[in-house]
């Protein structure tokens, strides 16, 4: 393994740099993942990366992820195959009658399904897009929304995924007491800035006053054309879509989504669990109903299984760059550089900035959580710097990654949901990410100032 240093950048400068490029999200991180490998291995990198690809597969947690997208690419399918998810968009056209009504009302949606950011970015951006559609508004724009209301939704509301991880890392850190971690994150909730400042830029871009910006701009010009899809962006769409969604019900898109978030929340918040049974339970109701053939609903399942290969590549291809970061040390190396500069009026600032730029080289969140948050809790005790604070720009700075990172699970699932090629979502939205980063950053300093 290679001493921390200013070359472990490479690989990730790479994949941005070449995401830019060509837009394409799986063969940049293909390129970048073997750069780092040429680094780490010279002429057997080739070996390096086939088993680093082999190790991701085996990965316990990427086979989670793997079959949970893969059933929620089954669900999607069905719901759309069978007439349902048209007549859900049907029935809220008769109440949202503009763009901006249809984006407050993915927002709202949002907000309510906050137990996992993989449940809200799927299941959010299915139920919208034909809506948003109709209305001629972008599918970038609905992305943007769709992720927004992902990981910085699920960080301040202490029932998500996150809260639970964290907080238990808090525990095992001695941050706090064993069966307090929970109450320690809720006092660090008012200080998670970023995700109070993602989540109100929606509105003010909806109501108009946020201004359109860049690719954003292009989007909602050719959508306002009746080109709510990109440019060369084909979806599968069947011709019989049109046929069933005569027959579709509200009924048959409502009653698997409440049931996604039920089960979800009965099986501990596993959402593969929660997926699954949802399938079985959409097999049932459509079965008996004769809405489907047997047959033909395993068909469609395993189609939006296929939907769904590209996404779990990328996901794959992010664990292994992942690898690569991790032998090259990457985040001690720009932890070490940051804590270097350290003042305690300075050390909430650095600890957000530089923690945002490992988060969005990465692509990992959690696991920058497990490695950040034993350093900066001491170094915060030692300098006389609130705790809570520090746990706030920690999990701010996840929070930008997820939200901003060309490859992170966060962008392309929201992607996928929305209807929307992941380049196209990450570029579009990462100004208005940008934005709030800043005012985050300056939220911190003033914070600590103060």
């Amino acid at each position: 393994m290679l001493e921390p240093g200013i070359e472990s950048l490479i690989p990730t400068l790479v994949v941005l740099i070449t995401a830019i490029v060509l837009k394409r999200a799986l063969e940049a991180l293909i390129i970048g993942a073997l750069v780092g490998f040429i680094m780490l291995q010279q002429h057997l990198f080739m070996s390096g990366f086939l088993n680093a690809v082999l190790q991701s597969i085996s990965n316990e947690t990427v086979g989670w992820i793997v079959l949970t997208v893969a059933m929620f690419g089954s669900i999607i399918t069905l719901l759309v195959k069978s007439g349902s998810a048209s007549a859900f968009a049907g029935s809220l056209t008769r109440y949202i009658k503009t763009g901006p009504q249809a984006l407050m009302a993915t927002w709202g949606l949002g907000l309510l399904i906050f137990i996992d950011d993989y449940l809200n970015a799927l299941a959010v951006g299915s139920a919208m897009k034909k809506v948003t559609d109709k209305l001629k508004v972008s599918r970038e724009m609905l992305a943007y929304v769709v992720d927004t209301t992902a990981a910085p939704v699920c960080i301040l509301l202490p029932f998500s995924t996150w809260a639970i991880y964290v907080s238990g890392l808090l525990e095992s850190n001695h941050v706090a007491a064993v069966g307090e971690g929970m109450r320690a994150y809720i006092s660090a909730i008012p200080y998670m800035l970023y995700a109070w400042v993602a989540l109100l830029m929606p509105p003010l871009l909806a109501s108009g006053k946020l201004p359109l910006i860049g690719g954003m701009r292009k989007a909602q010009a050719r959508a306002a054309q009746g080109q709510t899809v990109p440019l060369g962006f084909v979806e599968d769409v069947d011709a019989d879509d049109d046929k069933l969604s005569d027959q579709g019900r509200v009924f048959n898109f409502v009653v698997p989504m409440l049931a996604l978030i039920g089960f979800t929340w009965l099986f501990d918040v596993d959402i593969l669990k929660g997926a699954f049974a949802t399938l079985v339970l959409i097999i049932v109701m459509y079965s008996a109903q004769g809405l489907m053939r047997l047959h033909d609903i395993f068909e469609h399942s395993l189609t939006g299984m296929k939907s769904m290969v590209e996404v779990i590549a990328i996901l794959i291809m992010s664990f292994v760059l992942k690898d690569v970061n991790d032998q090259l040390q990457l985040t001690p190396y720009v932890i070490d550089v940051a804590t270097s500069w350290v003042n305690p009026l300075l050390l909430p600032l650095i600890t957000f900035v530089s923690l945002s730029l490992v988060a969005f080289a990465t692509g990992t969140f959690w696991g920058l959580y497990a490695v950040a948050l034993p350093v900066v809790i001491p170094l915060a005790n030692t300098m006389g710097v609130d705790v809570h604070l520090m746990i706030g720009a920690v999990i701010s700075a996840g929070a930008f990654g997820s939200h901003a990172c060309f490859y992170s699970d966060s962008t392309i699932l929201s992607a996928q949901g929305s209807g929307c090629p992941p380049m196209a979502h990450a570029l579009t939205q990462l100004p208005y990410a940008l934005i709030a980063a800043t005012i985050t950053a300056l939220g911190f300093l003033l914070i600590a100032w103060l």
